[in-house]
């Protein structure tokens, strides 16, 4: 059984942990094994701590790292991988920059801190893009990570090392984050599931917008069931973070066990064609979305008025650059790749006025969006604008027929959820003519995660896509651009 490991979910490896069947030295060298397999073809853990986790995975053994044993989300061993924007205490940690291609930090985030109290034993660190800005993960450290489903295409960013860890059985459970789409993009692009959540739901501990919501840890994983039970050893409330909050008296794994379907579920393809969007893209995701009428819901066609929210998004996202790179962008401004230099200088040069305007959009759409809400129960998008690009390009070439203005053109589709606080989570649901992986995005209300989920793996048990991976990594060329 040693050899498949790595082909078990989440929650079936913790089970046999809890059980004793499996002990946490055998799955952190079953993953040791698959990344020595699949790293070549893929580059998605370019550091690897495996000394160290054996140490933890030791002491769980022995009981003596095991105070967390009766709480939700306890993982019991299971090895996972952490993105390379996270402190963890004594493993390279380079955020994606030559800057600090050398680092190490003594001290671990207080998330990776929460992750490991709960039972997780931290065998890498994902690869992704400088300082995770980009939706594709390359960087000056480590180079490109590749798509699994095909090795000439990207697997979208900036959690994009960890999507191809799960989905190539690297690892049973993905750590990441999100501001623009960065765990909800590379989910549809490598057929796994991503989740952004509430702001306040998981800590974001050490970062220096600690009052901006629009930056957020999140969970990563093969299946919805799976993604639940990281959730659980994420949330809480942390003295780190002023806006996290107690985690609920019902675990999430336990609101996924006894699912109720939504009532009523909107579909936009486009925001009431304010997004462009690849044609195939929305047939797919059109006809995909349709599938909730199988739970007994109600299936409409509608969108919230999103206004003019995404120049606020990057009016208060260019802002959120200046708090973070103002003061490297000084001195080292060579040393940054572009998009990095370009969204900062756009912060800097953007006046008190506009950050006002983009503030008060901000409030307006989320009181339209509470209004939406009253009427439905689930927003549903498509998880991306395009199938995964050539690996070799910061973002695609055109969407819907369009270039794209900027390199977060292709995640306005992801953002605006960003701006609204809504928790979201990719969930896969087709592939297109050329094999590329396609996934709707699904917007519950705010800090409404239990109930989002329960929609996510109702779905997901409607298409099945889950079985599908953990998978090979497959070679192949990148597909003609036509999709108009």
């Amino acid at each position: 059984m040693s050899g498949e490991l790595w082909r078990l979910s989440a929650v079936e490896a913790v089970s046999l942990l809890k059980k004793k069947a499996i002990s946490p030295l055998e799955l952190i060298d079953a993953a040791a094994q698959r990344i020595a397999e699949v790293e070549p073809a893929v580059n998605a853990l370019p550091t690897l701590c495996l000394d160290r986790a054996r140490d933890h995975a030791r002491k769980i053994m022995s009981g003596s790292a095991c105070e967390a044993s009766g709480e939700a989300g306890w993982l019991a061993g299971l090895p996972v991988s952490i993105k390379d924007l996270t402190d963890v205490a004594g493993v390279r940690t380079t955020y994606g920059s030559p800057l600090f291609a050398d680092h190490v930090p003594t001290k671990s985030h207080p998330l990776v801190e929460r992750i490991e109290r709960k039972g997780g034993v931290v065998v890498a660190k994902s690869n992704t893009p400088e300082f995770g800005a980009g939706g594709s993960t390359f960087n000056e450290v480590f180079g490109r990570t590749r798509n699994p489903w095909n090795t000439s295409l990207t697997c979208g960013g900036s959690t994009g090392g960890g999507a191809v860890s799960l989905a190539t059985g690297e690892v049973w459970l993905a750590h990441g984050s999100d501001h623009g789409g960065s765990l909800r993009r590379p989910g549809t692009y490598c057929s796994v599931v991503g989740l952004r959540p509430s702001p306040g739901r998981v800590t974001r501990g050490t970062s220096n917008n600690l009052w901006a919501p629009l930056s957020v840890q999140g969970p990563m994983a093969r299946s919805v069931a799976d993604l639940a039970l990281f959730l659980d050893t994420m949330a809480g409330l942390c003295p780190h973070d002023p806006m996290t909050f107690d985690a609920p008296a019902r675990s999430f794994s336990e609101a996924v066990a006894r699912p109720v379907a939504p009532k009523r579920v909107a579909f936009t393809a486009d925001y009431d064609g304010k997004m462009a969007i690849d044609r195939e893209v929305r047939d797919i995701c059109s006809k995909m979305a349709r599938r909730f009428e199988e739970l007994g819901c109600i299936v409409e066609e509608a969108s919230p008025d999103i206004g003019n929210i995404d120049e606020a998004f990057l009016n208060l996202r260019s802002q959120q650059f200046v708090v973070d790179r103002e003061l490297q962008l000084a001195q080292h401004r060579d040393k940054l790749k572009p998009d990095i230099v370009w969204n900062t200088e756009r912060g800097l040069k953007q006046s008190p006025s506009a950050i006002a305007w983009a503030e008060r959009e901000r409030a307006a759409l989320f009181r339209r969006m509470v209004e939406f809400f009253q009427t439905y129960d689930l927003l549903v998008t498509p998880g991306s604008p395009t199938a995964a690009f050539d690996v070799n390009l910061r973002h695609p070439e055109t969407i819907g027929g369009k270039k794209p203005e900027n390199y977060m053109a292709g995640s306005t589709v992801n953002s605006v959820i960003t701006v609204t606080t809504c928790p979201a989570i990719a969930v896969p649901c087709s592939f297109d003519r050329h094999g590329r992986p396609l996934g709707l995005q699904l917007v519950g209300k705010p800090r409404g995660e239990a109930a989002l989920l329960q929609a996510a793996w109702l779905f997901e048990n409607l298409v099945g896509l889950d079985k599908l991976v953990p998978i090979d990594p497959k070679s192949g060329v990148v597909p003609p651009n036509s999709a108009h």
